[in-house]
């Protein structure tokens, strides 16, 4: 076996170094970017993709437009999100929409657990017009605008192509997520969640209104008399004593 001189062994093993370091930075500069590129848009996209947070709920009793039943020991406000500062909760912009906002809040104080699966809510404004939320698919089709079908009806039954929305996954999750859904009321507990009213044709639907609510019934299925909720105090809340 031959045996080469230790001179000649370092001077291969720095050739060897010199041919393989740029071939390594080659290789590893573009991974390197690579890397970095898909980690900022993967922080952006975790950005983008923030789930909606519901606001902090207090008791009914502290918002200025309420109505609480002392006897019942159950209260109910409303607080609408009217404004552009209140509404940034929400990644849809809703008023362009001509959709109303309102968070509704229920307390209840009582010993028993109350039902709220029958609640009926009417937002009656100043000119008397009767406005009810309206419904999940309501708030796609508005959102969406899909186009209708301005043509007349074909004599026979042809087909015609499904016009599709364009609601995101993340504004369906958004809109379901921060709806009012509970059933009912625990003792000495509050439930909350937007309900969504269409207010497009209406100039000031809050100046003047009420909400009126109905349905809430106690643990033996008594229904509660109705809550009035007048918003122009939400407008105008009382000045705190000094």
């Amino acid at each position: 076996m031959p045996v080469y001189p230790v001179s000649l062994c370092v001077l291969c093993v720095e050739e060897l170094k010199a041919d393989t370091v740029p071939f390594y930075n080659q290789v590893m500069k573009p991974t390197r970017v690579l890397i970095v590129s898909c980690a900022i848009v993967i922080f952006a996209l975790c950005l983008g993709a923030k789930d909606f947070v519901k606001p902090a709920t207090r008791a009914a009793q502290t918002y200025p437009a309420h109505d609480d039943h002392t006897d019942e020991k159950v209260a109910i406000a409303a607080d609408p999100y009217d404004t552009a500062d209140k509404a940034k909760i929400f990644s849809i912009n809703f008023h362009e929409h001509g959709i109303l906002p309102v968070f509704f809040v229920v307390t209840n104080d009582g010993n028993q657990p109350v039902s709220v699966a029958n609640l009926q809510v009417t937002l009656t404004t100043a000119n008397r017009d009767k406005l009810t939320p309206i419904s999940t698919e309501d708030i796609y089709r508005r959102i969406s605008n899909p186009q209708a079908n301005t043509q007349p009806p074909e004599p026979l039954p042809i087909p015609h192509k499904k016009v599709k929305g364009t609601v995101s996954e993340k504004e369906r999750n958004e809109i379901e997520s921060s709806q009012f859904a509970a059933k009912a009321v625990e003792p000495h507990n509050t439930q909350s969640g937007f309900l969504f009213f269409d207010v497009e044709d209406v100039s000031a639907p809050l100046a003047g209104a009420h909400i009126y609510v109905s349905g809430v019934n106690d643990a033996k299925g008594t229904e509660l008399m109705y809550f009035e909720l007048p918003l122009e105090k939400y407008l105008n809340p009382p000045q705190k004593a000094k």
